[in-house]
């Protein structure tokens, strides 16, 4: 999972950050069905117990405010469809609770830094059969970093980054940082993993193009994969023809969005 980046403050964590990954996880946690497409309605929310007890008093008010956003996510989404990921046809966006359902608990296992959260997610009271459930993590502010973590977890940036990249994706502005010597980029989907997911319109592929690093020259190889096209600082490459990639470069994924890609020397 892509991170959008927030300064952390001396107070701790602030409700701003807990909505926006609030309707992140909702975004992320999404199941598909025949006719609609079910978002999580059920929230565990774990602080640091710090911040667990600054906030106690107010968590009412931050569950009221978390209703409205995302009712109003909701509401958005069926609006527009395509926001997150491939869409055959127009199909409704609903919870399967009939409210929204928030519960904090105060993290005593260590796992949560102070001005930190993590969220774990159910699409409804009862798990679903074959769903396991969203986990995002908010560690440290750190963007997502490549390799195999799982896709819904932010994890602390490696020493050794052989390349950048940042975006603005459906979910917010995102920085991920390239530590293994190949990565696939594109929308992804329930039967196809990718290492870089972007959260944006069809128009993406969900294998969208591929970024090969060569060891022996110290050097970024792009590749093509998708219908709609790849562009290269401006120019659109020819599809499964690899390139080189300048040390700095902009990436225009499918006239979608743009990655903008500086390798780490």
């Amino acid at each position: 999972m892509a991170h959008r980046e927030m300064e952390q403050t001396s107070a701790g964590i602030s409700g701003q950050t807990i909505l926006e990954q609030l309707i992140r996880n909702a975004e992320m946690g999404y199941f598909e069905m025949g006719y609609s497409i079910l978002l999580p309605c059920i929230f565990n929310i774990y602080l640091h117990p710090d911040d667990y007890a600054r906030l106690r008093s107010v968590q009412d008010l931050i569950k009221d405010d978390a209703r409205r956003a995302l009712t109003a996510k909701l509401a958005g989404l069926n609006g527009r469809s395509g926001l997150l990921g491939k869409r055959k046809g127009k199909k409704e966006y609903k919870i399967a609770c009939r409210d929204w359902c928030f519960e904090f608990y105060a993290d005593t296992e260590g796992a949560v830094p102070q001005g930190d959260v993590e969220i774990h997610s159910e699409l409804n009271e009862a798990p679903q059969p074959g769903f396991r459930g969203t986990k995002t993590t908010l560690l440290d502010r750190e963007p997502t970093v490549g390799g195999s973590a799982p896709r819904h977890t932010t994890r602390r940036a490696p020493e050794k980054i052989f390349a950048e990249i940042r975006y603005e994706d459906d979910s917010g502005p995102q920085t991920y940082y390239v530590t293994q010597n190949e990565i696939t980029v594109g929308r992804g989907g329930d039967d196809l993993s990718v290492d870089l997911p972007l959260y944006t319109e069809e128009e993406v592929s969900r294998e969208h193009l591929r970024l090969r690093r060569d060891p022996a020259k110290n050097q970024f190889l792009i590749v093509d994969n998708s219908r709609n096209g790849t562009w290269l600082d401006g120019r659109r490459l020819t599809r499964g023809v690899e390139e080189v990639v300048p040390d700095r470069a902009e990436i225009g994924v499918a006239e979608v969005l743009k990655l903008q890609f500086e390798a780490k020397r």
